[in-house]
């Protein structure tokens, strides 16, 4: 698509019936291919955040999310009122020690890539990613902790050029997920 706009054409806008006639239903999304993408979510302080990383692992139909450390995970009415429902389209598993799964991925073949300022960090849109993959994200003011940090493979950062250092973990955590699908998608030429 060219995006140019069309002589005497406007755009039209999507009902909410148009836009939900398209989508699976639950049932159909579960024997769906999931992206090899998982989610490893450390100490993530509020609910909403949490809520939010439900939902946007539902919109590349993530593998895993793994929540540990004291992030709260389902079910909590903070959590489903930003997730709308992805708790249960998203496979999700809590563990209090994340260097238990850690471990495990790492046994797997997984890739762990961190999203965190490090020594070593490079701008996430010039890191290879390698599939399957291991996303981890942390505390929002903490970040990931360096035990946790320890079993990452790669670090990537989101370049800033403001004020801020960093941007709230959920949206980051949606950058960088979805740079990645878009990743994966080249690599497979995959069209979801």
């Amino acid at each position: 698509m060219s995006g140019k706009r069309v002589k005497n054409a406007s755009i039209q806008k999507l009902s909410y019936d148009e836009i939900f006639s398209k989508r699976p239903a639950l049932d159909a999304l579960k024997s769906m291919p999931r992206a090899p993408i998982y989610t490893l979510a450390e100490n993530i302080r509020s609910m909403y955040n949490v809520g939010s990383l439900f939902r946007t692992g539902d919109g590349i139909r993530l593998k895993k999310l793994f929540l540990c450390g004291y992030s709260a995970y389902p079910p909590r009415d903070q959590i489903d009122k930003t997730a709308l429902g992805a708790t249960e389209s998203v496979p999700w598993a809590y563990h209090k020690d994340p260097l238990s799964v850690l471990k495990k991925m790492k046994n797997d073949g997984i890739q762990v890539v961190a999203l965190e300022h490090t020594d070593r960090s490079v701008p996430y849109t010039e890191f290879h990613y390698n599939f399957p993959v291991c996303l981890i994200v942390g505390n929002e003011v903490e970040g990931i902790t360096q035990e946790t940090l320890n079993f990452a493979d790669y670090a990537v950062e989101i370049p800033m050029y403001g004020l801020k250092q960093s941007l709230n973990v959920a949206t980051a955590y949606g950058i960088v997920l979805y740079h990645i699908f878009d990743k994966y998608q080249e690599k497979q030429k995959l069209k979801y």
